[in-house]
């Protein structure tokens, strides 16, 4: 799974098979911090394992994204927000989690909310926790 810069400024998800320390590199985070946020998105059926293989002794997992269809909804997109729209974002965000979970109803069928808003590390420090 890859990801590559639309003219819109969303991150769209492509159809070529990456590891996770391609995508580590590729997002600027640490190979544990890409580790945990794409078995999150394997638990949500947004990518899956093509094919897994042995290097130097370590198991590596080419991963692939999912097709997004009427039960999965996925967007990713590369902001330049102030502090200040920062904060707001993120209050929405928590204002609109919070409005969905009082109309959660535990009679239907679980639905998984996941969001992510964060500055990345600059490159440097990212290449540094990854060793």
């Amino acid at each position: 799974m890859t990801l590559a810069n639309s003219r819109s400024g969303y991150g769209q998800f492509t159809f070529e098979p990456a590891t996770i320390t391609q995508i580590a590199e590729r997002v600027g985070l640490a190979k544990g911090s890409s580790s945990y946020h794409v078995r999150l998105l394997e638990r949500a059926g947004l990518v899956k394992v093509v094919r897994t293989r042995k290097v130097r002794g370590v198991t590596v997992a080419d991963l692939e994204a999912s097709p997004v269809d009427a039960e999965r909804y996925a967007r990713m997109a590369h902001l330049r927000l102030t502090e200040e729209q920062f904060a707001q974002l993120g209050a929405r965000l928590q204002a609109l989690a919070d409005e969905y979970r009082e109309l959660s109803d535990p009679s239907l069928r679980d639905v998984s909310l996941a969001f992510a808003l964060f500055r990345p590390a600059p490159r440097e420090q990212a290449d540094g926790d990854s060793k």
